[in-house]
């Protein structure tokens, strides 16, 4: 199961509600090569949320979004796809393989985890932004905080003396704290007690502590485990010494996270998986199966009857309150070599209405996987060596050979799309990789003969490309 946070890679894109089906289109050529068909399909269902968003609440409720099957071989872009549009959305994103619901234990409600999971994604999602919005109101609580560990309050006097001379110490006393409160104040802003060494009270995270895992659809008994039995599961406080810069980032953590009200933030989270989730369900191809069959077939459709319900629309209890699925976008993708889309139950079928077919990539694709995306892979391990002040060139025909090399294996073995790219890079660059530490200034020149001289033993032996390839 691969989980997906947006915000993570890169700044944040234009919001979705300002992107046309054309401009989405658009946004994903920036990072994936190719696959038109499935590109158009994918803006049209995220368009259209936009649109439901505009309808009246009772129209609004009647419409459902249009689930979307993908069919074609792995390494050409079905997930990628799925996980930027995500990121493009600011959408909750989730990632499983429908082939685990087969295995021993997980037939069941357990299927039911997935949108557990994806809430989990949410409450995280909702977090961060939440944390973003809070950030200046808890920077002003922290330098309030430190200023009072550098400089502790003054305590205030029991008793108002009449004694004039009492009343002027205390006023002098007063004054000259408030003096060494400024002058702290000017010098933690210009950032010259960064090193200082103060003492802090922390509380241990409770995460570290004792946890109970609960059997999926009992997330009750977790919950009221902690109700019944809240120190088993507190923090306990301690006092440890950090420098006051390491203290200023702790402070600024446990701040926000006071300013945050959890019911707001998973009220919040919820109906933002209720309305923009997206559930990425891979390998759909290896649960096709039909009554009649023996054995494995048989496993293979009662995962499927688990799986209806969830993408059909139904209500699934977490921890943080029951979660509906009617809105929830599901995109399904399978190679459906052996087997064939209609080879799965009829209803499920019918709740994927959108089918695309992603098209192989032969070696002109790859040659433009290599070079075209923001973050290709050249620019990646160009950027990687320039940390070791190695200037990395690629020439055209260098690419070029790459790339023929990485279509030449995949004819000849198992077809793994672009992913063979990788570990052709990884083979190529082995040496300049390994002692880049002890070759900095250099400048090192990716031309086909510096690609032939290293792949072509390797691609022409096909046993020894199966491993090494």
């Amino acid at each position: 199961m691969v989980f997906y946070m947006p915000g993570q890679l890169d700044p944040a894109p234009t919001p979705v509600h300002d992107l046309t089906p054309r401009e989405i289109v658009a946004e994903l050529d920036r990072f994936i090569v190719g696959q038109g068909r499935a590109k158009r399909a994918v803006a049209v269902a995220l368009r259209n949320r936009m649109r439901r968003q505009k309808l009246e609440s009772e129209m609004a409720e009647e419409v459902m979004p249009k689930n979307i099957l993908m069919i074609g071989p792995t390494g050409v872009g079905k997930t990628e796809i799925a996980r930027r549009l995500a990121r493009l959305a600011g959408s909750p994103f989730l990632k499983v393989e429908a082939s685990k619901f087969t295995e021993v234990g997980y037939v069941g409600r357990d299927v039911e985890s997935m949108v557990r999971d994806l809430v989990e994604i949410g409450i995280d999602l909702v977090r961060q932004e939440r944390r973003v919005e809070v950030r200046s109101q808890a920077r002003e609580s922290v330098k309030k905080r430190l200023l009072d560990l550098l400089l502790p309050p003054r305590p205030k006097s029991a008793t108002h003396s009449t004694d004039p001379e009492a009343q002027q110490r205390e006023k002098e006393a007063q004054a000259s704290w408030e003096r060494s409160r400024e002058t702290l104040v000017r010098r933690l802003e210009a950032g010259e007690l960064e090193e200082r060494v103060i003492e802090l009270e922390t509380t241990s995270n409770p995460s570290t502590g004792m946890r109970i895992f609960t059997p999926g659809g009992m997330e009750e008994l977790d919950m009221n485990l902690r109700d019944m039995l809240p120190n088993l599961f507190q923090g306990k406080p301690q006092r440890r010494s950090m420098k006051l810069g390491e203290a200023r980032e702790f402070l600024q953590r446990e701040e926000e996270e006071k300013l945050i009200d959890p019911d707001q933030l998973s009220r919040k989270a919820i109906g933002r998986v209720e309305e923009s989730g997206i559930l990425f369900i891979d390998e759909m191809d290896k649960v096709a199966g039909r009554e009649g069959g023996h054995g494995p077939e048989i496993s293979r459709e009662g995962v499927q009857r688990d799986l209806l319900p969830i993408v059909e629309g139904t209500l699934v209890n977490t921890k943080y309150g029951m979660v509906r699925t009617d809105h929830i976008l599901f995109i399904a993708a399978g190679a459906f070599h052996v087997t064939k889309p209609s080879d799965l139950i009829p209803e499920l079928q019918g709740r994927f209405p959108i089918r695309v077919t992603l098209d192989s990539l032969g070696q002109e694709e790859l040659v433009r996987i290599l070079t075209e995306p923001e973050y290709s892979l050249v620019r990646q391990y160009q950027a990687l060596l320039a940390t070791e002040k190695i200037e990395l060139e690629f020439t055209e025909d260098g690419v070029a050979a790459i790339a023929a090399s990485a279509a030449e294996v995949n004819q000849r073995t198992e077809n793994i799309g672009a992913r063979r790219l990788h570990t052709v890079m990884e083979h190529l660059l082995d040496e300049v990789s390994f002692e880049g530490a002890e070759r900095g200034g250099e400048r090192v020149v990716i031309d086909e003969a510096y690609v032939r001289e290293r792949l072509d033993e390797v691609a022409a032996d096909a046993d020894l490309s199966r491993y090494v390839l």
